[in-house]
């Protein structure tokens, strides 16, 4: 309990400015070039419920276009994605923007992934158990398969998580998420450029 409570917090904090801090170099010139291949926006804002559901705003890089159709609606995911956004989804840089996140307290480094509001009202009692804990920028559902997991077997790793919390369990986490941004698995799931949208149970 003393780690969920206080030790969590202060690791994640120190962690994730070493982490900006070492990472900065990558960061700016990624801006760069996202700056050239979105017309100036780099970045990509939206808003994500995080504990007890409480709405914030989580910082990524922009890897799609803003490309829409004859109708006037959106391009798929995978139509949009832009040739320097797949590099950086292959190498997960994507994600360098949450340390931010992290640093300002909406986010941990570890903890189940923050999906779409629109969600909140099609989780099971047992699947709310998710927002128990502060949303992470990898979790252990992310070690497990990431996009090619099924949403039930997901909400299955993360609450496991928030029942299972502790220092060993993050650095594991941890541990194992590093090891599959070098061999780049479970990036997407089935040939799509991101997963299919929960629909609820």
């Amino acid at each position: 309990m003393m780690y969920r409570n206080f030790f969590k917090r202060l690791f994640d904090l120190i962690a994730a400015l070493a982490a900006f801090l070492l990472l900065s170099p990558i960061f700016l010139v990624t801006t760069v070039l996202l700056s050239f291949a979105n017309s100036g926006k780099p970045f990509f804002f939206q808003s994500r419920p995080g504990k007890a559901g409480r709405v914030f705003r989580i910082f990524k890089f922009k890897t799609m276009n803003d490309r829409k159709s004859a109708n006037g609606e959106l391009l798929s995911d995978a139509e949009r994605l832009t040739s320097i956004g797949k590099i950086v989804r292959k190498l997960s840089l994507d994600e360098i923007p949450q340390l931010l996140n992290v640093i300002k307290g909406d986010m941990s480094l570890v903890g189940p992934r923050p999906l779409l509001v629109e969600y909140l009202p099609l989780y099971s009692e047992k699947q709310a158990k998710r927002h128990d804990v502060l949303p992470g920028i990898t979790g252990w559902a992310q070690v497990n398969g990431r996009n090619t997991l099924d949403w039930s077997t997901k909400f299955e790793y993360d609450v496991w998580y928030v029942e299972n919390l502790s220092l060993w369990l993050d650095l594991r986490i941890l541990t194992l998420t590093l090891k599959k941004v070098f061999k780049k698995e479970g990036i997407s799931a089935d040939n799509s450029a991101t997963m299919e949208k929960f629909r609820g149970n």
